[in-house]
């Protein structure tokens, strides 16, 4: 599979650019400068450009089969502007080019009751926010989105961080998925793995869904 990955270089995009290629897949990086696509390895394929430029993803989306996003926007006091009004330009590239977009969404979002979010719980850390309510924002974005759009948005649990890769993992829909008492995590080694299979079998077309170990 020909795969466009915006955010190669970090957290969790980083772990999807090594999960897809381990996999044998062909993934194209969408990088900022020719120093970040040579930092990525000799044996990388990478392109110059800028996600929030809509006319020239689309066209660069034409030799690929999927758009991956890991996007992020720069932190400060407009980055949850910035990260929507990014998000939007890369569904709207999709859109254009007639691709399916698999996007890496946030936890915040997530259910924790009936009608409650866990982003508008009262314990949610403020300094996440504003970037938890701009996730939320970018999956109503898709929820929105012209039917024929074929997109996904992967929402990891509360819990993120590195670890090994264990290759399994339990999947949810909108709910926020607990253990025990306590929220789930996930290791993003293993986040990539749920990614890129949904990527080879789809399983939530037009969906958003969650994993967790």
């Amino acid at each position: 599979m020909n795969i466009l990955l915006i955010g190669a270089h970090g957290f969790v995009g980083s772990a999807v650019w090594q999960e897809a290629r381990q996999r044998g897949h062909r993934v194209t990086a969408l990088v900022r400068s020719e120093d970040k696509g040579r930092a990525l390895g000799a044996d990388s394929d990478w392109v110059v450009g800028d996600a929030r430029d809509t006319g020239a993803l689309a066209a660069l989306l034409a030799q690929q089969e999927v758009l991956v996003s890991a996007f992020n926007a720069p932190a400060g006091a407009h980055q949850r502007e910035a990260f929507v009004s990014g998000s939007e330009a890369i569904i709207d590239a999709a859109h254009q080019a007639g691709k399916r977009l698999l996007v890496v969404g946030g936890a915040g979002s997530l259910f924790v009751a009936p009608g409650l979010q866990l982003v508008d719980t009262p314990a949610f850390p403020t300094e996440w926010k504003a970037m938890a309510e701009g996730a939320r924002d970018v999956l109503n974005l898709l929820q929105q989105a012209p039917a024929s759009l074929d997109w996904t948005l992967l929402s990891p649990p509360a819990l993120l961080a590195a670890g090994e890769r264990r290759g399994h993992y339990r999947r949810g829909r909108d709910q926020l998925l607990m253990d025990g008492e306590q929220p789930a995590g996930i290791s993003v080694a293993d986040l990539a793995v749920a990614l890129v299979d949904e990527l080879e079998q789809p399983q939530a077309r037009r969906q958003r869904f969650t994993v967790a170990a």
